[in-house]
């Protein structure tokens, strides 16, 4: 916890309550449906709650936002960024129901009222978002065939609305053919061993209507 405001200094008390209650949370469940491995559990803050709030680092989202996390697994990066946003709305979408329901339980248990979940592909999720998150659960270009059509046509930030993508390696390949991408090192927000390979690569989209 101490890892979260060392980089998120300014948290309100209900906050801190909410990201000091979501280890106990997630190691309960852990037991019950394993949806987390071990070591990453023991190291949740930092490789699950931090990796997800660089994105905040990048962009500080505007009230009435929405977001659509897709291949949330355990909640990841959608439910550490409700907390931080309570006034944006997140949608957390996976083809896996187990995973499904052990964010339904966290979510339930944090009490957080800004949290949709569905159990579905996310070609067959509806609606438009503002950003789409995810922590990577497929190439770019895979990824970017999903989420089509899902784009706002209202721009609410500076940063056009698109993809947020947390990803780690060599992505030169991947990206290639994106040529508005921006790839953003999470070294240069954290100082941890953990982020020195990771990366927030931002896509921006056009609305298609």
């Amino acid at each position: 916890m101490q890892l979260i405001l060392k980089y998120f200094p300014s948290l309100s008390e209900d906050q801190i309550e909410k990201f000091e209650k979501l280890e106990t949370l997630y190691k309960d469940w852990n037991l019950k449906i394993n949806v987390v491995s071990r070591k990453d559990i023991d190291e949740l803050y930092l490789r699950h709650v931090l990796h997800s709030l660089a994105i905040a680092k990048l962009i500080q989202f505007k009230d009435g936002s929405k977001f659509l996390d897709v291949g949330t697994g355990g909640g990841f990066p959608g439910v550490p960024l409700a907390i931080l946003f309570p006034e944006c709305s997140f949608h957390l979408v996976d083809s896996i129901a187990k995973k499904i329901k052990v964010v339904d339980e966290v979510v339930e248990g944090l009490g957080l009222t800004n949290v949709k979940t569905t159990h579905s592909r996310v070609e067959d999720i509806k609606g438009t978002y503002d950003f789409i998150i995810s922590r990577a659960v497929a190439a770019m270009p895979t990824f970017v065939h999903w989420v089509k059509g899902k784009i706002a046509k209202k721009q609410n930030h500076d940063l056009k609305n698109g993809i947020l993508y947390l990803k780690g390696g060599d992505l030169s390949e991947e990206l290639q053919n994106y040529k508005t991408v921006t790839i953003y090192n999470l070294s240069d927000y954290y100082t941890e061993d953990f982020f020195e390979t990771k990366k927030l690569v931002y896509l921006p989209l056009k609305f298609k209507g």
